[in-house]
């Protein structure tokens, strides 16, 4: 029986996510014959947008395994987790946070973490237009508005309720609180004056940045995390394996120069990971009470 939890992260999640993913009718185990089927999170604003920019890294992987493949673009976070969970996913470049949901439910496996600018971690962070009076953090910012992102986000939605939680602060009753936005509306949500606060992550800023989207001058951040993951990729339980250290090693080997050409912009490459790299994501969840601790097996 699926736990509470993931009831309520499928909700979030949404029937159109899951639909996507479902739609692909390959819910059975894979066999020799059968297409691998690969899933990747909302990277970029728009479906389009984050198959053009990972699609190569995909195909690259089923060229070394000698497959067909399907690739799956969820529409949020919580659904690529979904996905892992039910198998209708084998291999899935997705968010900590939602890899971590994947892991509790499904015993999904994070075999890599993915370089960014050759670091393998990232921040979490809250933003505020320059002229925001934020001296004291976050006493001054008391009533404001502020954007979370959707709750299957790392960076959009854990990290940040965690750190309120630790502080003692509930902000829905701190802030004029909403959530749910994608991280690509939340810098300029902030910018356009459509709130006050949002949370976003740094990669995401500098790329908006890098791409003139976003002038540094637009923006500041009130609030940075202490360094996180990067995101995970990750192996379905019961995956053949064969197939994980196939996918793993050729991943690993991956030079600066391939990324280059077969990852997104600034992605460098991967080092090896797994649960354990990610603990720091799933104390944090069991903090804020969105996961139940495992049991033992007896």
């Amino acid at each position: 029986m699926r736990s509470r939890v993931f009831k309520s992260f499928a909700t979030v999640a949404g029937a159109v996510g899951l639909a996507m993913v479902l739609a692909t009718g390959l819910a059975s185990p894979v066999s020799a014959q059968q297409k691998l089927r690969f899933a990747v999170g909302p990277f970029q604003p728009t479906a389009g947008d984050t198959r053009k920019a990972y699609e190569p890294f995909f195909k690259f992987l089923a060229e070394k395994l000698g497959r067909d493949y399907e690739l799956v673009v969820t529409t949020d976070w919580a659904g690529i987790a979904v996905a892992l969970a039910n198998g209708q996913a084998d291999i899935a470049w997705m968010g900590p946070w939602g890899y971590v949901l994947a892991n509790n439910e499904g015993d999904a496996q994070a075999i890599a973490t993915v370089k960014y600018n050759g670091k393998p971690s990232y921040q979490a962070i809250i933003v505020a237009r320059p002229d925001a009076k934020i001296e004291k953090w976050p006493d001054d910012a008391k009533g404001m508005r502020i954007s979370f992102a959707d709750a299957g986000s790392t960076s959009g939605w854990l990290i940040p309720t965690h750190d309120f939680k630790v502080r003692g602060i509930d902000p829905k009753a701190f802030f004029q609180y909403r959530d749910g936005a994608s991280h690509a509306a939340q810098v300029l949500s902030v910018i356009e004056g459509q709130t006050d606060l949002a949370t976003d992550y740094d990669r995401n800023l500098d790329t908006f940045i890098a791409r003139g989207t976003v002038k540094p001058e637009q923006i500041k951040i009130v609030w940075k995390s202490a360094p996180l993951p990067n995101d995970p990729l990750v192996a379905r339980a019961g995956l053949d394996p064969a197939i994980v250290k196939t996918v793993q090693d050729a991943v690993l080997a991956i030079t600066e120069e391939q990324a280059a050409t077969l990852m997104p912009k600034n992605y460098t490459g991967w080092i090896a990971a797994t649960h354990a790299n990610y603990k720091l994501i799933e104390d944090a969840g069991l903090a804020v009470g969105k996961l139940k601790p495992k049991v033992a097996a007896k």
